[in-house]
This record gives structure tokens, C-alpha cells and sequence, in this order.
């Protein structure tokens, strides 16, 4: 087993590390932190028969991140283990237990207050604490890099809300106050951002100051939402204008939003507000507060970060309420996050950037700002893999801050996978990729897309090169989606290469869409009742600016950045190269060569190939449409097959379903309940 050190909450950096609880005379016992165990081993490494630190039960209130290197390394037959002790739950906080909370006497705070608030409301001196340092809201979404939450509270384990109006809905856009000549590129209309847009509504006359009041909106397209700060608001024009830097599209009528941080619209349990010039934090509890702790976030590192190290496993720990990231992982081969929960995270929960063969395996992620886990690596030149992996997690509730592209799980690179995962109740994507030759693969997804439009449950578009992706034996169900609607499988704006096969689709808006790309494959699927079951359109094709744009600008430079006529491209992919005689000359690109078969489509509507695509040119054959397939119980949503299931006669291979989704481990030891039957109920 090698060297064991011990960390206790009641521990102490003096002391040897050597024992799990301190003496009764306190001469010795645990340490105290992370730092105090990972120096101890560096000072007495190498470690051939490997090193564990057991971190026992308790909080842990964090104040910077926790840095592992190359000294800190274990080999492949010898890793080192900082790993929760047997049956404990040691909690890192990026943050601090606060309290007292008190009632409110000032009457100005009451009379801004809702009536039905008053005498619910409680305040905490977080000056009074010795905290200054609130953060600040920053404008995050699309278009916009991802940064530090601002200070948020947490109580029973749950993100609070920031005090907002509406409570549940959205505002609408009644106009926008000057429109920009070029409009939204597709012969829409769309409003200057610098001039501001008009609202109806007379809410805001009731709120004494709009400083450091906030709007989240889907400003001018469902798929793009951004969070701005309210700069001005004239209520005899109706009339709102936002600070700058401004996003990266207008306000169109119509269009859905809502405010946030406003102190007059603490009006329900759960809600808070945070007055920055007293340092008091104002909060409604959902439940007693003695029935729970209240935590808010102050650091903005990661709380565990390892760069350049490798052959190390974190297991079994819960980090949380923090402003910045749960863990990062850079460079280094074999870093396994195993067994954790990360919750109420500021930004994204995981991120690995390049190495080899990380994984995060076996862990629960909720409640993030932004996505839950980024896996990048791997040389697309060559299109060596790094054998990143996302396996067994259960991820939702991401995407709190950025609501758009920050998904449950993101993979880049080459030769990745992610598999048997369970995401769902998400705003917007739940699996985005880019890159090569990724395995996409036994994961349970739904209601994913909840509160977006043109979007995909998994999500790939806008470059030719981005081939040998693998989307197979997974289970999607009940997309949702506004506006535009979304999609289960959406191979956006000309994706191509990608290979479809095996998964089960129901009750999904367009399952399976090929959006104007070339050589994919839709392949022993089940379609369930869903609107269509595979649509593919040639927008590469259409004659319009903002597509010609699109395929002889953007694409045409991302083509032209990989060496698409190397031997090694050129065996792996050998169609790309029949895009150099359409680059030749105009009149756009046809969706080519993409395969239809041996695919079940069962109720709703089976086909459309439209805008711009020639039916003749997709080659459909041996689908079983319009026939019962004899499902084992489709009404408790077992889209097994009978033996005598025609569909077997047409060469379908069936899918195993039982492998869809967790699995038990020796880091998952149960199962949540996954009643699919009323999983469509959210």
C-alpha cells in the first residue's frame, strides 16, 4: 500500500500525518490540510509502492487552490491517492459558513421590501464577518469568455437565487428602439444594441435604484443569451439601455428576458439579495435556517488544480460552493477524478486541457455557472488520441451563468470518450463536440434544450474536417426546446463524417438532423414518436449571403487549417478531398453521400429532406416504417425487440439497452432512481 497520511478537520499541521485521530493528549494525530500531506510526500518521495492520504469526515473551508505538479507523481502500477476515508464525506468549500442571521429593523429595507416578505426576510453582516470581497456580477453568456461568479449563497446544499422579476417566466421585448440596417442576415429584422429596446411593463418604477441591477435575455436569437447590466431606464419612453461591451446581436421584438439582483423583488423562499455599499446580505430561507447551513462562495481558483503531474487519483471528495471552478487538469497522463461530487460551482465543474488518458469517472455534478466537464486533447494534425474519458457521471442543473454552449459535458481534440453518463435538466446542450474520432456512447439524456431554440441534446456543426465521430447506443428522450425547437443529434451547419448508429430516440423533435453535411451515417436506430425521425437539408446550397458566408468564408479557412491531403487525412477521411472541385467554382456544396438504414420508426413522422437537398442523392434502404416493430413494453419505455421483431429480418442489430447509462462501481455503489416511464414529466 506504501506511505498512508491522514487529514482530519480537527487535525493539525504539526503533527505527523501518521494517525486518523489525534492522541488524547493531542502530542499527535492527523494534519490539518492538503498542502501540509502532498509536502510531506514530495519530502519523502519517490513512492514505488505508491502513497494514500485519506482525507476523513468534515468541512474544509478553502481560501486558495489546492496545486499538485510533476513532483507530486505516482506511476501507473503505483499511483498517488488523496482519496475520502471509508464511509466519510470530507466537503472542500470554496467559500464560508456565515451567521448570524437577524431580523430587519431598518424601515427603509422594510418599505422596499414586498409586503408578504417582511416578516420572512433575514439579514446577515457579512462585513461584521471580516468579508469584503463580494465579487461582482460580470456580463457572461454567449459570445462572452467564461469568469468567477460573483459572491452567491447556498442553503441545504442547494444554490439560492438571486432576487428577480419574473419569478419563473420572462419579460418580452416590446420593440427595440432603432433597427440595424443589415438586419439579422436572413431578411429579419433586428435592433441596435447601443440604442436599447422598449418594455411595457411599469415594474421597474417600482425599484428605489437601478445600481448593479442586471437583465439576462435571449436578446435576438434563442440559441445566444447573455447577461447585461442595466445602464439606464426611462419610464416615460419605456426605454432600457445596457452598459457596454455589448454582445454580439441585437434586440428583436418579441424576445424573452428577465431582471436580476433587485432588491424589491425578494418575494419568494430561496430568494436573496446582496446590498454590496453595507456588505449585507438580505435572504428569504426555503427552510428554517436552523435545519440548514448557509455558505457563500469566495474563492475564484479552481479548487484543485494538477499541471504537468500525472498517475494520480482525487476519490471519494465533495468540493464546492466556490465562485471558480471545481478542478482542473493540465498536460500530465493519468490524472482520475473518481467518486466526487461537485456542486454549487461558480464556474465549469471539471476541466482537463491536453495530456493523455485523464478521466473523470464515477462522479455526481450539479449546479454549475458554467458547463459540468471539458475533456481536450489530442494532435487533430496527426490525429493522435488522448484517450480522455468522461464515464458514469450524472450531470445536471449546468449552465446556471452561461446559459448557452456551456453544456454538460464538452470533448475537443481527438480520440475521446464520453459514455454511460446521465444528463438531463439542462437550458441548453447536453454533449458539444469538436474534433476527431470521439466515442459518444451509452449515455441517458433528457430534457436538455429547456430553455433554448435551434439546438441540439448533442451538438457538432461548422467544419468539414471534424470527422470519425461516433454517436452510438444512447438513449435520448424528451427534448425540449423553444422557438425553433431542438434536436436530439444535431449535425449543424454542414458536420460531416459522423456515424449515427444504435441509439433509441423518443418523443424528440427532429432526432436525427443532417444540416447540409456530407457523408454521415443514420444507421440502426429506433425512432419513437418523434417529429421527424431524420431530416437532412442542403443548406450548403442555399444562395443566400449568410450561407455563402458560411461555407466559402468559415469553413472553407477551418478546411484549409488541417492538411486535408496528407496521407494520413487522406487515407482516414478520403471524401474530403471531393470538396476541392466545389471550392473551385460557386453555386455551394451538396449534402453527398449520407446513408439512411436498417433504421425503426415507430409513430410520429419518419422523413424530410428539404431546403436545397436532392431526396435522390440520400440512399434510404431497409427501414422498417409504419410497421409495429413488437416492442417488449414501449408503454414503460422498453424499446427492446420481440424475436419475431420484422425488423431482424432487415438486418437490424439489436441495441443493448440494459448497458445504457450509470453502472455500479466501486465509486458508485447505487444507482439513482431513473424511472423512465416518468422521466417525461421532468
Amino acid at each position: 500500500m506504501g506511505r498512508t497520511l491522514y487529514i482530519a478537520a480537527n487535525g493539525d499541521d504539526n503533527w505527523s500525518g501518521n494517525l486518523p485521530d489525534p492522541l488524547p493528549d493531542r502530542t499527535d494525530g492527523p494534519l490539518a490540510t492538503l498542502e501540509k500531506a502532498r509536502d510531506l510526500l514530495r519530502e519523502t518521495g519517490p513512492h514505488p509502492e505508491g502513497a494514500t492520504v485519506f482525507m476523513r469526515g468534515g468541512i474544509y473551508e478553502r481560501s486558495a487552490c489546492f496545486e499538485l505538479d510533476e513532483r507530486d507523481s505516482g506511476t501507473p502500477d503505483a499511483p498517488l491517492v488523496y482519496r475520502a476515508s471509508p464511509d466519510e464525506t470530507p466537503r472542500l468549500l470554496g467559500g464560508r459558513r456565515i451567521g448570524p442571521f437577524t431580523s430587519i429593523e431598518n424601515p427603509q429595507i422594510l418599505a422596499r421590501l414586498p409586503e408578504e416578505a417582511r416578516n420572512h426576510v433575514r439579514q446577515c453582516a457579512l462585513n461584521e464577518l471580516g468579508i469584503a470581497d463580494f465579487g461582482r456580477f460580470t456580463s457572461r453568456g454567449f459570445g462572452r469568455p467564461t469568469s468567477p461568479a460573483h459572491l452567491e449563497l447556498f442553503f441545504q446544499d442547494r444554490r439560492m437565487e438571486v432576487a428577480r422579476w419574473p419569478n419563473d417566466d420572462f419579460a418580452r421585448i416590446e420593440a427595440p428602439v432603432a433597427l440595424s440596417p443589415e438586419g439579422d442576415e436572413h431578411g429579419g429584422e433586428m435592433g441596435i444594441l447601443e440604442a436599447g429596446f422598449l418594455f411595457a411593463d411599469q415594474q421597474p418604477t417600482r425599484w428605489q435604484s437601478l445600481d448593479d441591477v442586471w437583465v439576462y435575455g435571449y436578446w435576438g436569437w434563442d440559441w445566444a443569451g447573455s447577461f447585461e447590466q442595466v445602464a439606464t431606464y426611462d419610464p416615460d419612453r419605456h426605454l432600457i439601455t445596457t452598459r457596454p461591451p455589448h454582445g454580439l446581436y441585437g434586440f428583436r421584438s418579441g424576445q424573452r428576458f428577465y431582471f436580476l439582483n433587485v432588491l424589491e423583488e425578494l418575494d419568494r423562499p430561496g430568494e436573496y439579495y446582496l446590498d454590496r455599499g453595507t456588505g449585507k446580505l438580505y435572504f428569504w430561507p426555503p427552510a428554517p435556517l436552523e435545519e440548514g447551513e448557509a455558505i457563500i462562495s469566495l474563492l475564484e481558483e479552481p479548487l484543485i488544480r494538477a499541471a504537468a503531474a500525472s498517475h494520480i487519483s482525487i476519490e471519494g471528495l465533495t468540493l464546492e460552493c466556490t465562485r471558480g471552478p471545481g478542478a482542473e487538469i493540465r498536460g500530465g497522463t493519468g490524472i482520475v477524478l473518481a467518486g466526487c461530487t461537485l456542486r454549487n460551482i461558480g464556474n465549469h465543474a471539471v476541466a482537463v486541457d491536453g495530456g493523455t488518458e485523464h478521466g473523470v469517472e464515477s462522479c455526481d455534478i450539479c449546479d454549475t455557472g458554467d458547463r459540468g466537464i471539458s475533456l481536450s486533447g489530442g494532435d487533430r494534425s496527426n490525429l493522435t488520441p488522448a484517450n480522455h474519458r468522461a464515464v458514469n457521471n450524472h450531470i445536471t442543473r449546468v449552465g446556471a451563468w452561461s446559459r448557452c454552449y456551456q453544456p454538460g459535458v464538452t470533448v475537443e481534440g481527438v480520440g475521446n470518450r464520453v459514455a454511460h453518463n446521465w444528463i438531463h435538466h439542462a437550458p441548453h446542450i447536453a454533449v458539444l463536440l469538436h474534433g476527431n474520432e470521439h466515442q459518444i456512447e451509452f449515455n441517458h439524456i433528457h430534457h436538455v434544450c429547456l430553455e433554448t431554440g435551434d439546438a441540439g441534446a448533442f451538438y457538432m456543426g461548422r467544419d468539414w474536417t471534424e470527422q470519425g465521430n461516433i454517436i452510438r447506443h444512447n438513449f435520448f428522450h424528451h427534448t425540449q426546446g423553444v422557438g425553433m425547437g431542438s434536436m436530439a443529434v444535431y449535425l449543424d451547419d454542414c458536420a460531416s463524417g459522423a456515424v449515427i448508429y444504435g441509439n433509441i430516440f423518443y418523443e424528440c423533435t427532429r432526432a436525427a438532423f443532417v444540416g447540409g453535411g456530407r457523408n454521415n451515417r443514420i444507421d440502426n436506430n429506433i425512432f419513437v414518436d418523434c417529429q421527424p425521425a431524420v431530416q437532412i437539408d442542403g443548406r450548403g446550397l442555399n444562395p443566400s449571403p449568410v450561407w455563402q458566408n458560411m461555407v466559402y468564408s468559415t469553413m472553407k479557412e477551418r478546411l484549409d487549417a488541417i492538411d486535408h491531403h496528407s496521407p494520413l487525412y487522406n487515407t482516414r477521411y478520403p471524401h474530403l478531398t471531393e470538396l476541392d472541385r466545389y471550392y473551385q467554382a460557386p453555386g455551394g456544396i451538396p449534402p453527398e453521400g449520407n446513408l439512411v438504414v436498417r433504421n425503426i420508426c415507430r409513430g410520429g413522422e419518419w422523413l424530410q429532406i428539404h431546403w436545397h437537398a436532392d431526396p435522390t442523392q440520400v440512399a434510404v434502404q431497409h427501414n422498417l416504417v409504419d410497421e409495429d416493430p413488437r416492442f417488449v413494453d414501449a408503454d414503460s419505455m422498453n424499446f427492446a425487440l420481440e424475436e419475431d421483431s420484422p425488423a431482424y429480418e432487415l438486418g437490424f442489430k439489436s441495441i443493448p439497452l440494459e448497458r445504457i447509462g450509470l453502472y455500479r462501481d466501486e465509486h458508485r455503489s447505487a444507482l439513482p432512481a431513473t424511472n423512465w416511464r416518468t422521466a417525461r414529466h421532468g
